[in-house]
């Protein structure tokens, strides 16, 4: 899968890139990641991509036409990929957005700059946009990393078969179930003896029982989604219930 992200400033992502499942992965040929500087596609001497805003008010806007030139090259380049600007606007990225992307055989990503882009990028030249969460950070170079890292990851491979994310938060509606490795016992804190029994039917329906308990205490929206049902959505409401009264 090929990443095309389209920035003001490329050296952002180095660190990030080359180390760890996403540098496995690119050496792997798994995929490739490219960090395209945006002022190449500006063609006035001091390479400028941003300008005034019509009407007034603070701040700069990222120009159209350097945008739209770049888009339509990395689209070229990147047959099939879909492009997605990154904004506060944008939808929230989740767990199925990552699934979805990462059926495509590339993605372009545009990172805004400053009080963002000319509406015409967003009209014309994007097929989607992304957000991360409900704040504002100071460009789409940090959102995009994130997204990158979040559909990289699904890759087939790209885990190197040592890890699953199949039982990951949110993979099937839910947080994970609480982990514990060795010692089984530490300061007087004991791992829950269910995970040594080696009873594998067992140790399943903890994790279950867990991940409805952890989800419906730390996010009873996911709950609220539906998904559940009989048991399961019984015990997810009780556990809702006893929070809202404090108990």
């Amino acid at each position: 899968m090929k990443f095309d992200i389209l920035t003001i400033f490329p050296g952002m992502f180095a660190g990030p890139f080359a180390e760890s499942i996403i540098k496995r992965a690119v050496d792997a040929g798994l995929a490739s990641v490219h960090a395209h500087d945006l002022r190449a596609w500006a063609t006035d001497k001091h390479k400028i991509t941003d300008d005034y805003p019509y009407g007034g008010g603070p701040g700069m806007v990222m120009k159209v036409e350097p945008l739209a030139r770049a888009i339509q090259s990395l689209r070229e380049n990147n047959p099939g990929a879909p492009v997605a600007l990154l904004t506060p606007q944008g939808k929230l990225m989740s767990q199925a957005i990552a699934r979805d992307l990462v059926g495509y055989p590339g993605l372009i990503l545009v990172c805004g700059r400053y009080e963002g882009v000319d509406e015409r990028v967003r009209q014309h030249y994007c097929d989607m946009e992304i957000s991360i969460g409900d704040f504002v950070l100071t460009g789409g170079e940090i959102p995009a990393m994130a997204v990158v890292d979040a559909v990289l990851r699904l890759i087939p491979g790209a885990l190197g078969g040592e890890e699953s994310t199949t039982e990951e938060s949110h993979s099937a509606g839910l947080l994970e179930y609480p982990q514990y490795t060795r010692p089984a016992e530490f300061e007087g804190h004991s791992a829950p003896e269910v995970l040594l029994s080696g009873h594998r039917a067992k140790i399943e329906e903890w994790r279950r029982r867990e991940s409805i308990i952890r989800t419906a205490q730390r996010r009873p929206d996911m709950i609220e989604k539906g998904g559940l049902e009989g048991e399961d959505l019984k015990l997810a409401l009780d556990v809702i219930r006893k929070a809202r009264e404090g108990k």
